[in-house]
């Protein structure tokens, strides 16, 4: 027979550790919950990302077409020919500097919304 003080002593080292493995699962739980949440707003934010950007040639291109121009009409404002907008919208070539520039005057829009759209 244990004594009685034992028995005791025993039933309350017996409820501290069911007491801690439950707060360890508790811990551990909003660990889970806390990386499943950010893996799922990491994985928008990539998927975001993977639709809005494009090349150089693809953010012009866009602009262009939204804006119901011809590649003959860039070119003619551009001083450039035609084959050279094809070159930049197909990514064979990249438009200078005063060209992007230009370009974004053409379009209406800040450069820095034309670059904001490229991948990096």
């Amino acid at each position: 027979m244990v004594p009685r003080n034992n028995t005791l002593l025993l039933a309350v080292v017996s409820f501290v550790i069911w007491l801690l493995l439950v707060i360890l699962f508790i811990a551990f739980m909003v660990l889970v919950v806390r990386a499943l949440l950010k893996y799922l707003r990491g994985n928008e934010k990539h998927h975001e990302n993977t639709i809005l950007k494009k090349s150089l040639g693809e953010v012009i291109k866009v602009h262009r077409t939204q804006c119901n121009m011809t590649q003959e009409f860039v070119a003619e404002y551009m001083g450039v020919t035609r084959q050279t907008i094809s070159k930049w919208e197909t990514g064979i070539n990249e438009p200078s500097t005063s060209n992007l520039l230009r370009l974004a005057k053409l379009f209406h829009v800040p450069a820095e919304d034309l670059l904001k759209e490229i991948k990096a």
